[in-house]
């Protein structure tokens, strides 16, 4: 759980931790600056050849982790199909890919500690106002990786209710999913635990 680092090495794991923090701000800040759907387009092909760089076991992980974005995806694409708005979800439906492909890669890349070092280096001023760098470190390491494993969670839990009914999961996984998030932050407080704490 504390850790989502593809075991396959590639040309991207050596990289600085930093370095590839520092571009994913960049990249998903200018995501948000693309308004149509080409240039959004370009950015998930750029993201997808980006995987298929580091190989085919590599890629197909990374196309797995973008799965449970599927419902979010309907949605945006059913709504603005509905008020007549078909460029404004595609360009809403490509930054998300784009984005999470990306949040995804670094995350697959990286090591919690390198990551960890990384934060706890930005936090390190707010030490003055009492405040502890590692422990807003680990918060932050955190985050970065419970997203990816709480939308590949809401997906498993959403296959499981459609093999067992007709009907569309919809807010009826809401109770599974956010026990599943309790469970999982209880687990990985037992592995900081067993780690020392968070220091």
């Amino acid at each position: 759980m504390l850790t989502l680092t593809s075991p396959v090495e590639t040309w991207a794991h050596p990289l600085p931790a930093g370095l590839k923090l520092a571009f994913l701000a960049v990249a998903t800040t200018g995501l948000f600056a693309l308004k149509s759907p080409l240039p959004l387009g370009l950015a998930c092909a750029a993201t997808a050849l980006g995987y298929l760089g580091c190989g085919k076991i590599f890629a197909m992980t990374g196309l797995r982790l973008l799965w449970p974005l599927w419902p979010f995806v309907v949605i945006v694409g059913l709504w603005h199909l509905w008020t007549a708005s078909p460029t404004t979800g595609a360009t809403i439906i490509l930054r998300m890919f784009a984005a999470v492909g990306l949040a995804n890669f670094v995350t697959m890349t990286t090591r919690l500690s390198d990551m960890l070092a990384v934060f706890q280096w930005l936090a390190r001023p707010l030490s003055r106002f009492g405040l502890s760098p590692r422990r807003l470190a680990l918060a932050c390491a955190l985050v970065v990786r419970f997203i990816p494993v709480m939308l590949e969670r809401f997906g498993q839990i959403s296959q499981s209710w459609s093999a067992r009914s007709s009907r569309r999961p919809g807010w009826r996984v809401l109770v599974p999913v956010t026990l599943a998030a309790l469970d999982d932050a209880d687990r990985a407080a037992e592995a900081l635990r067993a780690r020392g704490g968070a220091g």
